[in-house]
This record gives C-alpha cells, sequence and structure tokens, in this order.
C-alpha cells in the first residue's frame, strides 16, 4: 500500500473542517426563520449537539489532540444549541417572541 503524504492528509481535515463549518452556519438561518415566527424541527439541532460533543470528545481524549475534528465541531455544539432553543420556542412559547 502507497504511503499518503501526511502533509495533504492535514489539508483534508482542515478542509473538511471548514465544510463542517459551513454547515452549522447554515442554521443561522434557522434561527432567523425561528425569532421570525416560523419554527423549524427541533430534531436535526439536538441531534447536531450530541453529534459535534462526541466529536470534540473524541477529539480531545486522543492520545495527540486532533485539532481540525475539535475545532470545526465545538462551533457546531453552540450553534445547534441556539437553533434547538429558539425552535422550542417558536413551537411551544412564541408569546415570547
Amino acid at each position: 500500500m502507497k504511503k499518503v503524504d501526511q502533509k495533504f492528509v492535514r489539508k483534508v481535515g482542515w478542509t473538511a473542517s471548514f465544510m463542517s463549518l459551513v454547515l452549522y452556519f447554515s442554521f443561522l438561518d434557522q434561527i432567523r426563520l425561528n425569532l421570525s415566527g416560523h419554527p423549524g424541527s427541533i430534531i436535526l439541532p439536538v441531534v447536531t449537539i450530541f453529534n459535534c460533543s462526541f466529536w470534540v470528545a473524541y477529539g480531545a481524549l486522543m492520545e495527540k489532540r486532533n485539532w481540525p475534528i475539535i475545532a470545526c465541531n465545538v462551533p457546531g455544539i453552540f450553534i445547534g444549541a441556539a437553533a434547538a432553543i429558539t425552535a422550542y420556542i417558536a413551537t411551544y412559547m412564541p408569546w415570547l417572541l
């Protein structure tokens, strides 16, 4: 088996991290809709919180911390939480908006 250049692997890791951030920032539109009275589902943001939490734990608990994994998943926890909270409020407590 041919050995893969580690510099290339590192670039792939950071590119994947960037793409994950783009995905998480797409929740900002859902938050905007939630706050304007058009609630979205709470399921995807909650699953995102759990997914990102486990990836952060995995990256942090490795013998050599995996910073691309940690860096791209921490924002997902907070943005997912904001999307879940605003979806909940828009659905069950619309008088707060």
